[in-house]
């Protein structure tokens, strides 16, 4: 795709996380131990638990070994910045969605590594692994996520005031980056569109409805009150899509390999709208 990927992707992506910096505090991530059980569903869920449901999806449905390497890249996306969003429009615990984004998204320098490349071992072969370097891929994460969040925390502690100002500017034009990024993707296949979604979009969308279920009673089994479970399903169903993205295409040049995180960014939103209607429809006194 060109600039669009070569620049334009990793520069988004960084702005984005830069923004989620910009919203963090100390006591964002004190609140993990305050409130640990909540944290503890998400992390279980977001990092071990969605990877192997990818896994297993990717082992009994019928794919071509690059789209599998796709569901298995977004699968191992941290939490997007989205899902904070959309947690406060569902009434859920905003304060645990960002803990969680802010989290595994600096656990990403870690998982997002090992995860690809033995998927890429599994699913293309060892000669196709060994142009995929763990560290090269820790790196690109680092420069993309890991580092615009902590510069946005520094920027946050440096010049609080100026930082809060800005930060619902930057939120809006975070989501803005996300769906232009999306959109520059789909205009460049367009043609191909409808064909992505006959290859991935059932697979895809298994994925992301059935995590988000799992992630629910997760949170249930931990004793987590609703406000909780809404947080800790949003984020389970919300991927870093420009960051699925810009792996696929920095690693594999595209082809295949992205066709599932675009069904996917496409799919989420809806189905995630649509649980949130269905939260906010119902009482609180009634359990979904």
């Amino acid at each position: 795709m060109g600039w669009l990927t070569d620049v334009g992707l990793p520069l988004c992506l960084a702005f984005i996380m830069f923004s989620l910096g910009i919203g963090l505090v100390a006591d964002d991530f004190a609140r993990i131990a305050t409130q640990p059980r909540g944290f503890v569903a998400g992390i279980l869920s977001q990092v071990v638990l969605l990877p192997l449901v990818g896994l297993l999806l990717i082992s009994v449905w019928p794919l071509q070994p690059e789209l599998a390497l796709g569901v298995m890249i977004i699968a191992c996306a941290p939490g997007g910045v989205t899902s904070n969003i959309l947690t406060a429009f569902g009434k859920g615990d905003v304060a645990l969605s960002i803990s969680l984004t802010a989290v595994t998204s600096l656990l990403a320098l870690v998982t997002v590594p090992l995860i690809v490349n033995v998927s890429t071992v599994r699913l293309l072969g060892e000669a196709a692994s060994a142009d995929v370097s763990i560290a090269g891929i820790a790196f690109q994460v680092f420069l993309m996520v890991t580092l615009p969040v902590l510069l946005g925390m520094a920027v946050r502690r440096l010049a609080e005031h100026t930082a809060l100002r800005l930060d619902p500017y930057f939120r809006r034009i975070a989501g803005v980056l996300f769906l232009l990024v999306l959109a520059g993707a789909i205009l460049k296949e367009k043609e191909n569109v409808i064909g992505y979604f006959a290859q991935a979009g059932a697979v895809t969308l298994m994925l992301n409805v059935v995590m988000m279920i799992i992630a629910w009673y997760i949170a249930a089994t931990f004793a987590t009150d609703r406000k909780q479970r809404i947080a800790i399903a949003v984020e389970c169903g919300l991927q870093n899509g420009t960051l699925a993205l810009a792996v696929a295409t920095a690693l594999f040049d595209g082809g295949l390999v992205v066709v599932p995180t675009v069904t996917y960014s496409l799919i989420m939103f809806v189905t995630a709208l649509l649980f949130i209607g269905r939260l906010r429809r119902q009482s609180e006194k009634v359990p979904l």
